[in-house]
């Protein structure tokens, strides 16, 4: 477009020509940009959809721990700042097992589980915490033993509704963000047994992938297809859109050492991620607790092109971030995002169950610099001081609002 030398400086921006407008809101890439720029005036917000289709990942905010409000904070790394949110949805009585695509999967004592996108409150239910095939019964009147369940090897047993809310799902992702997909599917990764469990949506009740029993590191999703990780690092590869799951194998030589594996999928590879922790004396308030900390990452790279699988450590992600927790694995480029530095793993405690039920804070979390195996905190959580963080520990937020 050429302006007119005569051109006022005074030119009503109001007035811009849609296809220039067009033009503009297309070339955003940062979800605060285009919020941002709906809020010029009436007729720039009128020519843009109140939901953008176009924008790529955003950048992932950290959810931190309720307060005594329905309001919970995300903090942005970047500029260091807290967003607050109303979300009386993630309140005391219920725990978030997963987040996906900008979506929280959240239990409720109820025992009910939904999805719900915190940014514009759309939720879809998905089959209760009733409703899995080892769960024998469920009577909310015989209180502290009002789940049944059978063991994969026969024996029967008690749970209460907070002890299957906390411990019963380890985690929980989706296969794409509800409010574009609606065939999405829900897999999730069971605490006790090693089982993965999956639902598509609108079914009314969750089945187990057999054949994949103990992959249970990690799981994740990639263009139709979950994909499940055992502690060995070998990969399951499951197929859930038939009636009934397939499931193929990514045989790898047996990995040794590490206390936790994250899979991670980058533009052209697989990752995997071997989490070390170490035992700590934590005192505080006059008393010593035994806490864990992680001390170390190692990546490894899935070679497929010898003749047999294997795993390849790295010394470097390049350009590359990982976010690893109760997050669906997740992989960007810093160059992407003004402010961040590559080869940097930003981790949250997924791990430990003693920091549940209002312990207070030293949850581990931070950032692992590849370089030199530094570890650093965040300045929202510092990593060896007693704050007010409680339970539930944080989770990387990828804000989406579709």
């Amino acid at each position: 477009m050429v302006l007119s030398k005569t051109m006022s400086v005074d030119n009503d921006w109001s007035e811009l020509p849609p296809e220039l407008l067009d033009t503009i809101v297309n070339k955003l890439i940062d979800l605060r940009d285009y919020l941002h720029f709906r809020a010029v005036c009436p007729s720039w917000r009128s020519s843009t959809p109140a939901t953008p289709k176009n924008l790529p990942c955003q950048l992932p905010w950290l959810m931190l721990p309720k307060n005594q409000s329905n309001r919970r904070g995300f903090f942005n790394f970047v500029d260091n700042k807290v967003h607050f949110l109303n979300l009386p949805e993630a309140s005391n009585s219920r725990r978030r097992c997963g987040s996906s695509h900008g979506w929280l999967i959240i239990v409720d004592e109820s025992p009910s589980i939904f999805v719900i996108n915190p940014l514009t409150k759309v939720t879809f239910n998905l089959p209760p915490v009733s409703q899995f095939p080892n769960v024998v019964n469920f009577n909310f009147y015989s209180v502290g033993r009002e789940f049944t369940l059978r063991s994969p090897h026969g024996e029967v047993y008690a749970r209460n509704l907070k002890e299957m809310r906390d411990s019963f799902i380890r985690k929980a992702v989706i296969s794409s963000s509800p409010s574009r997909d609606p065939n999405f599917i829900t897999m999730v990764i069971l605490n006790e047994t090693g089982e993965l469990a999956y639902c598509k949506n609108g079914e009314h009740s969750w089945k187990f992938i057999d054949d994949a029993r103990f992959y249970d590191e990690d799981v994740i999703y990639f263009e139709g297809l979950f994909y499940a990780v055992h502690k060995s690092g070998e990969i399951a590869v499951c197929d859930v859109s038939g009636d009934t799951p397939s499931v193929s194998f990514i045989e790898t030589p047996k990995q040794i050492g590490g206390d936790m594996q994250y899979l991670v999928k980058t533009n052209d590879e697989f990752l995997l991620v071997t989490r070390f922790l170490e035992l700590d004396i934590d005192a505080a308030y006059h008393q010593l607790d035994v806490v864990y900390k992680t001390v170390e990452f190692c990546v490894f790279r899935l070679v497929l092109e010898r003749p047999r699988c294997e795993w390849e450590e790295i010394n470097s992600l390049g350009e590359t971030m990982l976010f690893l927790g109760e997050n669906s694995s997740l992989a960007l480029l810093a160059s992407d995002f003004p402010g961040c530095e590559g080869n940097r793993i930003y981790f949250t405690d997924d791990y430990c169950e003693a920091n549940y039920d209002g312990v207070d804070g030293n949850h581990d979390l931070g950032y692992y610099n590849l370089a030199d195996g530094s570890i650093e905190a965040l300045s929202c959580c510092p990593r060896n001081s007693h704050s007010v963080l409680r339970w539930p520990p944080p989770i990387w937020f990828t804000p989406n609002p579709c």
